[in-house]
């Protein structure tokens, strides 16, 4: 294509209409509300029980991935601040059928994220109403959040911040309420340093378990790019992004790894579970009262707050196929309040898979939708490194702008990072309980490919051809 990677006007022009009230703030939060939800309060004691302490290890690892993630992200959002974001570079530094399989992949990846979200809603709601039917709750605040979300951005953004907010205020409260029971806790109890060993020590199901674990860290850390989706609609996105992209990054992986560490102390590994979160079962080990009850409240916020953020995110990546040309064209139109609302009520369909598998398969529906849910997110990541070569090359070749934002150690972390990533992935065919992943997601791509070629033989031909057209006569 012409002018390739150099003239993102064309797709500026075609996202028109979406309201920038988004602030710096707001999109800091909106990253961490992401990524600090089910993965951290629920995700995390499924981590623990396949690792053990070394569980550290294991979000380190994917920490340390996702860092590697957000330097690529973040110079490509800075030079290119649009809705499509990565599915839109990949579109244009490498070619139309990689703008279209990352998009349609992300999309099916947060439709069933939101599935995983409300399966955790109702696991948590158990806490309170055990004998309340899960769906009660699962359609409740599905139309809660519905509502939010098709009213406007600003209240989206306001509603998120809140969301967030709690959850950092939360977590910070039990990091200082976990390390003064550790420092204040008899050298006789079972609680301190001697966790990590005993049960088994650090590895207790050795490297492989350690490994696969980190597999769920990134699921855990998935929602961190969705700043760049949101850069859209940012009041200020070249200042606002970098900022923010750094801020959410450092947070997360403090949060993370300094709650694991001290949870592990109070809490034997083999005592953590997928149902019920690792958070609340240290609430009621300290005993205080009302404590348990309480952390069960922020980690409803918390994921809730994860469903709204990839409502969010999922409406806006529909939005953008749309306008594109890749999905039908009702789907990116906007209502009164300049919101795809139309795009977000076919977004909801991953709630109408959870509420499935809930009443299927109770006991492992959380971990099905992980499955489901992980595999089109990590080929986005994946693809983000490739994209990423790609638009360095021809960035440097068309000597673009200087631009504040750039990833060290170019072109080896850049390689380094896809390749760990690859390889956490591919891991997980040897796991019985993340093979689905494989299973799924490569028939996936296949049948996302074969979709496309239909498309451009079809309606694409023409949408292709007036582009190249469009950027000649430029």
């Amino acid at each position: 294509m012409g002018k390739k990677g150099t003239d993102f006007q064309d797709i500026i022009e075609r996202e028109k209409g979406l309201n920038r009230s988004l602030t710096t703030g707001q999109l800091t939060m909106i990253a961490i509300g992401g990524a600090i939800g089910t993965g951290l309060f629920l995700g995390s004691g499924l981590a623990i029980g396949l690792a053990g302490p070394s569980v550290i290890v294991s979000y380190a690892i994917g920490a340390l991935i996702a860092l590697l993630l957000m330097g690529c992200l973040s110079e490509m959002t800075v030079a290119h601040p649009v809705t499509g974001s990565f599915g839109a570079y990949a579109e244009k530094y490498i070619n139309p059928w990689a703008g279209f399989t990352v998009r349609y992949s992300y999309w099916f990846s947060l439709v069933c994220a939101i599935g995983t979200e409300v399966t955790a809603v109702a696991v948590y709601m158990k806490y309170w109403f055990p004998t309340v039917p899960a769906i009660v709750w699962i359609v409740l605040f599905a139309a809660i959040l519905m509502y939010v979300n098709a009213t406007t951005v600003k209240l989206f953004g306001i509603v998120e911040y809140w969301f967030s907010l709690i959850k950092v205020v939360a977590i910070t409260g039990f990091i200082i309420l976990a390390v003064y029971v550790i420092v204040g806790a008899d050298q006789t109890s079972s609680i301190g340093i001697h966790n990590y060993v005993a049960e088994g020590g650090f590895f207790p199901n050795g490297f492989y378990g350690m490994w696969i674990a980190v597999f769920i860290s990134l699921f855990s850390y998935l929602s961190i790019e969705m700043i760049a989706v949101s850069a859209g609609e940012a009041k200020d996105p070249e200042k606002a992004v970098p900022i923010a992209l750094r801020s959410a990054v450092v947070r997360l992986i403090v949060f993370y790894l300094i709650t694991l560490s001290l949870m592990l102390m109070i809490v034997p590994w083999n005592m953590a579970g997928a149902d019920k979160s690792p958070f609340v079962k240290v609430m009621e080990i300290v005993n205080i009262p009302g404590a348990a009850a309480i952390m069960n409240f922020v980690v409803l916020i918390a994921a809730l707050s994860a469903m709204n953020s990839q409502l969010y995110i999922s409406t806006r990546m529909m939005f953008s196929l749309s306008r594109g040309g890749y999905a039908p064209k009702i789907l990116g139109k906007l209502n009164k309040k300049s919101v795809p609302s139309i795009a977000l009520f076919v977004s909801v369909i991953g709630i109408v898979f959870a509420t499935f598998f809930t009443i299927v398969k109770p006991d492992t529906a959380f971990v099905t939708m992980i499955s489901l849910s992980s595999f089109g997110a990590m080929f986005a990541w994946f693809m983000i490194f490739i994209t990423h070569l790609f638009f360095r090359k021809n960035w440097n070749e068309t000597k673009g702008r200087k631009l504040p934002v750039r990833m060290i150690g170019y072109p080896y972390l850049t390689i380094f990072g896809a390749g760990l990533l690859a390889s956490v992935v591919l891991s997980t065919w040897f796991s019985p309980d993340f093979k689905a992943t494989l299973l799924l997601g490569f028939p996936w791509l296949l049948f996302i490919t074969i979709c496309y070629f239909i498309w451009k033989r079809t309606i694409g031909k023409r949408v292709i051809v007036q582009t190249e057209l469009d950027e000649k006569a430029d």
